[in-house]
């Protein structure tokens, strides 16, 4: 059900050097770092978990996905269309948009998602991972 969860923190890089510290033990560590010009804003993060994927994003900056919301998570979604559909049912159901369908390549080849910004002031996702000839 939830693909990654992110918090905005107020001081990145005091805030990375406790996740690392705290969360090694459990066998997790930055995976995936994302910077101001990848991001194109001020944003800059980054995502601890298995070698494989990061599922805990922590991020800092005045615009974009880390910084939109009090709490940033986001769904996993079984194809690129279901995002596409997740996307409009947020919006039709009030939710503000934060970032339309497409493909994020900063975050991998194939990372499809889409934002929005519910009632309260939350970001979320939803999000495929898959090829675009499988996710259909």
């Amino acid at each position: 059900m939830l693909d990654h969860l992110g918090l905005r923190v107020a001081d990145y890089a005091r805030s990375r050097a406790f996740y690392e510290r705290a969360l090694a033990p459990l066998g997790f560590a930055v995976v995936m770092e994302l910077t101001a010009a990848e991001t194109g804003g001020s944003d800059q993060g980054c995502g601890f978990g298995p070698p494989e994927r990061p599922h805990f994003w922590i991020g800092a900056g005045t615009d974009g996905v880390m910084s939109s919301g009090a709490v940033h998570f986001a769904f996993t979604a079984a194809s690129r269309a279901a995002v596409d559909a997740f996307h409009a049912a947020a919006l039709a159901a009030g939710g503000r948009d934060n970032g339309a369908p497409g493909l994020r390549p900063h975050y991998h080849a194939d990372y499809y998602g889409a934002f929005v910004v519910d009632p309260d002031g939350h970001n979320i996702e939803a999000v495929c991972h898959l090829p675009e000839d499988a996710s259909r």
